[in-house]
């Protein structure tokens, strides 16, 4: 199991209900974390990988299946399945973006780029060579991506980082983050060029990363966050 798996099936707070396993479960979906057609650990596993009880996992698996995330297979080689669902549209991004003011989506990325920042700063003073792999294997797929594949891409780059600095609760934070304002973030910027820049930051981070230096993946993190949500904005504005 990789260690944004570990993150995604790691213990809720002793508080958490219903809503909270299902937040947990469909923020991994959704970010193609968990893979469509994956099979889902069993009811009682999964209940103990939270930490909850499995009258309250089962009302989550009922709410995913309502929600078409999860089918549920009976008899031999049953069991619960992830459910990918489709890309949004176009006018979907168009409705979500305005659901921002332009001061929230600013306050939104300050608080995304520290996060990203100390997850990259951790990731280059902690991460273990197997980390490093899927850092680079996601870099060499952003390469040829396009569209919705290249969104899903890039937020798994970031996790994966966030993955890397052995921080389950800043993992978790990263998921819910690029759940919440991932897919707007990562629209396509205009031109070969920029793309090419885009994928330069990423090489860079990585290469931060990979090296140990600290402080060089923090600042990388950081403007990368900061330069993707100044773009956002100015979409935002267009919308006014």
């Amino acid at each position: 199991m990789n260690t944004a798996h570990v993150a995604v099936f790691s213990p809720l707070d002793s508080t958490a209900r219903v809503d909270a396993v299902v937040r947990r479960l469909a923020d991994a979906i959704a970010l193609g974390l968990l893979a469509d057609g994956e099979q889902l650990p069993s009811e009682a596993e999964l209940a103990g990988r939270l930490g909850v009880s499995t009258v309250t996992l089962r009302e989550a698996l009922m709410a995913l299946r309502q929600r078409d995330l999860v089918e549920t297979r009976r008899g031999r080689g049953g069991g619960s399945f992830v459910r990918v669902p489709p890309d949004p549209s176009g006018a979907e991004f168009e409705v979500r973006l305005r659901a921002y003011s332009v001061g929230e989506l600013r306050d939104l990325g300050d608080h995304y780029a520290a996060i990203a920042g100390a997850a990259a700063r951790l990731a280059a003073q902690r991460s273990l060579p197997e980390d490093l792999a899927p850092l680079w294997r996601s870099v060499e797929e952003m390469a040829t991506a396009s569209g919705a594949r290249l969104r899903r891409v890039e937020g798994r780059f970031h996790i994966e980082v966030a993955a890397a600095s052995q921080s389950a609760r800043l993992t978790q934070e990263e998921i819910r983050l690029q759940a919440d304002i991932g897919p707007l973030l990562w629209l396509p910027r205009a031109g070969a060029t920029r793309h090419d820049e885009v994928m330069a930051e990423h090489r860079a981070i990585a290469a931060a990363v990979q090296r140990g230096d600290a402080g060089e993946a923090r600042d990388l993190a950081e403007r990368h966050v900061l330069d993707a949500v100044e773009h956002l904005i100015e979409l935002r504005l267009l919308e006014t």
